[in-house]
């Protein structure tokens, strides 16, 4: 194991640490403060106005910490780029909301639109690069690698779109998507070291950059990383289960992903079958459990805890 790969992870974290206060106030002066959704729970209007895009905290320390390995490490390109092309859909959607003043951003058929394109070009990439290939693992299952071909295909447009938005959703609470994603961060440095895919200094420089993140992030927020934050960590988060060959154990890494982005499916579903009824009190899931009197930092502790239960079943599974 290359002990010098540890080295992403401090780097990162000290960049993170050092750009908050000095990204905060910059935010501030240009007014790019969250408009808080009306209709959401009502403890959540005192935050009206707080800065977002502060996603850039934790990414521009990625992408510095991650160019300096790019030689030895060759696949972390992969991993960086569907990070930053995410992370660019984020941008748009932040900026029509706090330049427009429309809390919900883009429309769906937008941001749908700009995900299905980087998807595509990222199959094309899985498709035609010779040192990666669309061959998964089963939980499970000795490590068998599974065929690409057209099942293949079919799986990785769910699953980097649902990975994507179901980060997207998650971010909802102080310190929720950064806390879930640092432990899948940590999940990915694991397995990569494991069986060698070679995108350990990545994950690492993730884990780093949130961890600075979660110093400006934790309730009560004094920034909020918006899409352009969001966005990215589904987009890393899936690159890397697709490097090291492992997107089914997404069900099981990104379960709470999985279960924000059901959650809203299931509620607007349900909502107009039976025109009117809801089976959440409010969806995405974690204001439910908000709604049923759980503070923010429980939730985010049960989500977290949650994570590291699951991806500890996934690496023993691998």
């Amino acid at each position: 194991m290359d002990k010098w790969v540890f080295v992403a992870l401090i780097v990162s974290f000290a960049l993170s640490a050092l750009l908050g206060p000095l990204m905060i106030p910059f935010l501030h002066k240009l007014k790019f403060g969250q408009t808080i959704r009306e209709d959401g729970p009502q403890s959540h209007l005192q935050k009206n106005g707080t800065p977002t895009m502060g996603g850039v905290i934790f990414l521009i320390p990625l992408i510095i910490t991650t160019l300096f390995y790019m030689k030895q490490y060759p696949l972390v390109l992969p991993v960086l780029l569907m990070t930053v092309a995410f992370a660019l859909i984020g941008f748009v959607d932040d900026f029509v909301k706090v330049v427009l003043k429309r809390s919900m951003g883009l429309t769906a058929l937008q941001k749908m639109a700009m995900e299905i394109v980087v998807t595509a070009v990222f199959v094309y990439y899985m498709m035609k690069n010779d040192s990666v290939d669309l061959g998964f693992y089963l939980p499970f299952g000795g490590r068998e690698m599974i065929g690409a071909g057209v099942i293949a295909v079919l799986i990785l447009i769910p699953a980097v779109l649902g990975t994507v938005n179901g980060a997207n959703f998650t971010d909802g609470l102080d310190g929720l998507a950064s806390s879930v994603t640092a432990v899948i961060a940590v999940f990915y440095a694991l397995v990569s070291m494991e069986l060698n895919s070679g995108i350990a200094p990545v994950c690492l420089a993730m884990l780093g950059g949130l961890l600075g993140f979660l110093l400006y992030n934790v309730y009560p927020a004094k920034v909020f990383m918006g899409d352009t934050g969001s966005l990215a960590l589904g987009g890393f988060v899936v690159a890397c289960a697709y490097m090291t060959h492992t997107p089914i154990f997404l069900i099981l890494v990104a379960c709470i992903y999985l279960v924000e982005v059901l959650s809203v499916i299931l509620q607007v579903g349900y909502f107009k079958i039976t025109k009117g009824k809801r089976i959440f009190k409010m969806a995405p899931i974690h204001h439910h459990f908000e709604l049923c009197g759980w503070s923010e930092t429980r939730v985010v502790a049960v989500f977290t805890i949650v994570t590291i239960l699951l991806c500890t079943i996934a690496f023993i599974g691998l």
